[in-house]
């Protein structure tokens, strides 16, 4: 435990409300635990009948039957095996967290988060299937934390809250976990606080993550902790509503509609010239059921957005981009906060200086 951020002791007194965590019962998550669950309990026994359970309960979750899901994951949670037992508490924690309906126990889903968070601390990050679901709950607990429980008398430890999140984010690697360090990071009051939030912005936007990459795109949009660029903002706010996942497109569409009203023509040309060139130095984000979208033809099932002047806002499939050229073995060698000389051949965002922070004054 010597390289850990957070010992087991200290699980027990914690707890800070969830920051944008909602269930996402998505197709790619939970095929991913139940192809795991399934082979765990591949022979017809009490516990291959609680994977059924699972089943059932996220179909019915799927199906909008709240009711029905918690019914099933509880029963599956009470007869299945070890691993049975944690998909299924997984679960029944995501669905209490939710407070879209009259369901939700924010109590129950804190237990359920911590119980699971207690039981594999000591899991490891690069073998263990679980270990993206314990990183979520760590989130999870870290927002709870953060405000405290008034139910159970938990007071509000933004210190704690942090150790949950630097645990998710270094330990299990979890973005959604540095994305929030991120925005932690830039309200905080000291220059090394900002430039550790930069960091995680610009590895992320390397790394093709929409969320941040609009986040980063507001910052140079108000030019706050960054030089004021409304081109290299258009440019990054493009590629997150490409790439955005469904649970985050709403915001981001709005942040795209936002700025991309609020640009002149020339601007756009030089944010697209921008685009292009970006989608050959970083990673792309993995496919997954989410078409890439661009300006253009509109998304089905998502609202167009209008400027005031009239002109539409649409967004469509991307273009598809040419094979990045083969990276150095150091990109970020020339640093997070300093522009690189044209001759080193480093690519991606930092490397190619493209955070840079304002200086104060």
């Amino acid at each position: 435990m010597s390289g850990r951020m957070v010992e087991k002791g200290r699980w027990r007194a914690a707890v800070p409300r969830m920051h944008r965590l909602s269930l996402r019962v998505t197709s790619l998550t939970a095929a991913a635990l139940i192809a795991w669950t399934v082979g765990a309990t591949a022979q017809q026994t009490p516990a291959s009948s609680a994977q059924a359970a699972i089943e059932r309960g996220l179909g019915a979750y799927q199906a909008g039957s709240r009711e029905a899901a918690l019914s099933a994951l509880s029963e599956a949670a009470s007869r299945g095996d070890p691993s049975v037992r944690f998909a299924a508490e997984f679960y029944l924690a995501r669905i209490y967290a939710e407070n879209i309906a009259a369901g939700a126990d924010q109590t129950k889903a804190f237990v359920l988060f911590r119980k699971l968070a207690d039981e594999n601390l000591d899991i490891d990050p690069e073998t263990s299937k679980r270990a993206p679901f314990v990183a979520k709950a760590l989130i999870a607990l870290a927002g709870f934390v953060r405000v405290g429980l008034t139910d159970i008398d938990l007071a509000p430890n933004p210190s704690r809250a942090m150790d949950y999140l630097h645990h998710a984010a270094v330990f299990f690697g979890d973005r959604d976990a540095q994305l929030e360090l991120a925005r932690i990071y830039l309200g905080g009051s000291s220059g090394d606080d900002v430039r550790r939030g930069l960091h995680y912005l610009a590895a992320l936007s390397e790394e093709g993550h929409a969320p941040a990459q609009a986040l980063l795109a507001e910052l140079f949009w108000r030019g706050r902790h960054v030089k004021k660029d409304e081109r290299r903002a258009l440019a990054l706010v493009t590629m997150a509503a490409e790439s955005a996942p469904s649970h985050e497109r709403i915001w981001i569409d709005d942040t795209y509609a936002t700025i991309f009203c609020a640009t002149a023509e020339p601007t756009r040309e030089e944010a697209g010239r921008l685009v292009a060139r970006w989608r050959r130095m970083i990673t792309q984000p993995s496919a997954g059921p989410e078409p890439a979208m661009r300006v253009g033809a509109a998304r089905p099932l998502v609202p167009e957005r209008q400027c005031a002047s009239g002109e539409q806002v649409a967004l469509g499939p991307a273009p598809k981009a040419p094979p990045p050229a083969a990276a150095p073995t150091q990109p970020g060698s020339v640093g997070l906060l300093h522009p690189a000389a044209p001759s080193t051949g480093a690519s991606g965002f930092r490397a190619a200086g493209f955070v840079e922070p304002v200086a104060k004054k």
